[in-house]
């Protein structure tokens, strides 16, 4: 039997309404519309249709924006210097970096830069140790935090899951092992020198590929019943975007699965609407 598609597009449109509602209610309770910064600098057509389809987003949901485009060979300063702009703005309550930055950029200072009270993307070191030690922090990375709400939201069970995740990236990997383990999930985090990893995987209730290799877990790396998500995108040979697991073999075998295109991708940016709305929120509390 195939398995059920999580359909991650629907889902967003679900969070986004929410996001919107929520919105609604700080301008007229409290006067506060929430603010997002980005700051997109050199002309990477990705990062460009990125940074459009968030502000979009952010219009949609009666969310301000604005954006600092700075160009290719702008300097480390500049950015730096653009990000305390918005630190000290009090109409902007989260700050977007728009990565991957010029080589000349060194990225980890960036980050560091942006103060954790803003960060949108949840970033920050002391974020990250927050989410570690405290099971949460006033951010959670998009992607991995739209993960969690895909589960939840397709009534998926995490309780005493035997969680797998695939990919041991500051970005997914690792952040997604850390919200797992919240749930009460047993979480086994993988990657490119783990041992039998197909075996390994075919251990999970909950499967979580986020390695960058397109369509490299196919069904035998999948549980009969169990849960897939794919976080992975690449455009194939044809043009057509994949994902890292081979839909067509693995959905044969998934109970659950998601996706490629309109699985986790529209999750992430409704994630860092919800991310924005609730630093505003603290703002007015």
């Amino acid at each position: 039997m195939a398995a059920e598609i999580i359909d991650g597009r629907a889902i967003a449109a679900a969070i986004r309404s929410e996001v919107k509602a929520q919105v609604d209610e700080l301008v007229r309770d409290h006067g506060v519309r929430p603010g997002l910064g980005v700051i997109l600098v050199g002309d990477n057509p990705a990062s460009r249709s990125y940074v459009t389809m968030k502000e979009k987003a952010c219009a949609e949901a009666g969310i301000y924006s604005e954006e600092v485009h700075l160009p290719a060979d702008a300097s480390q300063e500049a950015v730096i210097s653009a990000i305390g702009a918005y630190a000290a703005n009090a109409s902007i309550h989260a700050i977007l970096v728009q990565l991957p930055l010029p080589d000349h950029i060194d990225e980890h200072a960036v980050l560091l830069s942006v103060p954790p009270a803003k960060d949108a993307d949840g970033f920050h070191p002391f974020l990250v140790g927050e989410l570690w030690s405290q099971g949460t922090a006033d951010f959670i990375p998009c992607t991995p935090y739209g993960v969690l709400e895909l589960l939840k939201r397709s009534d998926v069970p995490l309780v005493g899951a035997r969680a797998v995740v695939i990919g041991r990236s500051n970005i997914v990997g690792k952040p997604v092992a850390s919200l797992l383990l919240r749930e009460h999930c047993t979480v086994t985090l993988c990657h490119s020198r783990t041992r039998d990893l197909p075996g390994v995987a075919r251990e999970a209730d909950i499967l979580v590929v986020a390695i960058g290799r397109p369509k490299m877990v196919d069904a035998s790396y999948i549980k009969p019943g169990a849960t897939v998500i794919d976080v992975g995108i690449s455009r194939a040979e044809d043009g057509s975007l994949v994902g890292d697991v081979d839909f067509e073999s693995a959905s044969q075998v998934a109970g659950k699965i998601t996706p490629v295109p309109k699985g986790v991708g529209p999750m992430t940016i409704a994630m860092l609407l919800q991310n924005t709305v609730n630093a505003a929120a603290r703002a007015a509390s």
